[in-house]
């Protein structure tokens, strides 16, 4: 995955914001104010994708690439690396089910504003 096809499809989601609230290396997704995505810009090797705590413990043991959130609180995050052979596809499913977990979790009138 390059960095162009994870900008390009976090902003394809609904309701998505792309900021830098960390600082101009840390480029961060949020959607309703709420963070889903992280990765560094200039460096784009890995991402920090939100995950169910079953489901993280599961991916960490099932791929090298999966690791506990750096940074991150480590029950519910993930840092994936984008280069050490995850498929695109399962890299945009990841993203998806990290969008979905926050979106699952703002109230009603902010998921029914995303068509959710």
């Amino acid at each position: 995955m390059t960095l162009a096809q994870f900008q390009e499809y976090c902003l394809s989601l609904p309701g998505v914001t792309e900021e830098f609230p960390f600082g101009d290396e840390t480029l961060v997704y949020k959607v309703s104010g709420k963070v889903f995505a992280l990765s560094g810009l200039s460096d784009f090797h890995s991402i920090n994708l939100k995950c169910d705590p079953e489901e993280a413990i599961e991916l960490r043991e099932r791929y090298e690439g999966v690791i506990p959130g750096y940074h991150m609180n480590k029950k519910h995050w993930n840092t994936v690396d984008v280069h050490s052979g995850i498929a695109n596809k399962l890299l945009l499913q990841w993203i998806k089910n990290s969008y979905n977990l926050v979106v699952a979790s703002l109230p009603k009138k902010e998921r029914e504003k995303l068509g959710q």
